[in-house]
């Protein structure tokens, strides 16, 4: 049985604080070191030909952000956005981005040894946008790597 995952920055019995949230009935969590803030549910103004995973723009607090539909990014059918659905606002790469979910669940202190590798499933699935599985008294939550999934938003000159 494969043991605990190795975490950027975090070892064995270390703790670290994650926000845990649902999309589409399943449970996933960041660290809430890339968390700025989180808000209620606002639409978003559309931008043409934007990709897939883009719902549109948003202004906070005089800077205009992307909204990203986490669930479709994730390659799950897309959110419907309802009152009780939350925008999490990130910081990935030097870049400020709005994640839609269904809502936030908790925050969440954790030891590193609780986060579990992802089985082998298949060739086709993408691992590298999670970090692993942490089981929890609740469930289990898949943790997300904010940076590995937006990588594209490095920029040229720190990519090379």
């Amino acid at each position: 049985m494969p043991g605990p995952v190795q975490l950027h920055g975090v070892t064995g019995s270390e703790s670290f604080e994650i926000i845990a949230f649902r999309i589409r009935d399943q449970e996933f969590c960041v660290r809430t070191t890339t968390i700025r803030e989180i808000r209620g549910w606002a639409p978003s103004t559309a931008v043409p030909h934007s990709p897939p995973d883009v719902i549109g723009v948003m202004n906070l607090r005089g800077s205009v952000i992307p909204i990203i539909d986490l669930a479709h990014k994730l390659g799950m059918k897309g959110t419907e956005a309802t009152e009780r659905s939350a925008i999490v606002v990130a910081e990935v790469h030097d870049t400020v981005v709005g994640l839609v979910v269904d809502g936030v669940s908790d925050i969440l202190t954790i030891r590193a040894d609780q986060v579990q590798p992802i089985p082998e499933i298949t060739t086709s699935f993408d691992r590298s946008v999670a970090e692993g599985i942490i089981t929890h008294e609740s469930g289990m939550i898949c943790f997300l790597n904010l940076s590995r999934m937006f990588a594209e938003l490095v920029p040229a000159d720190e990519a090379a």
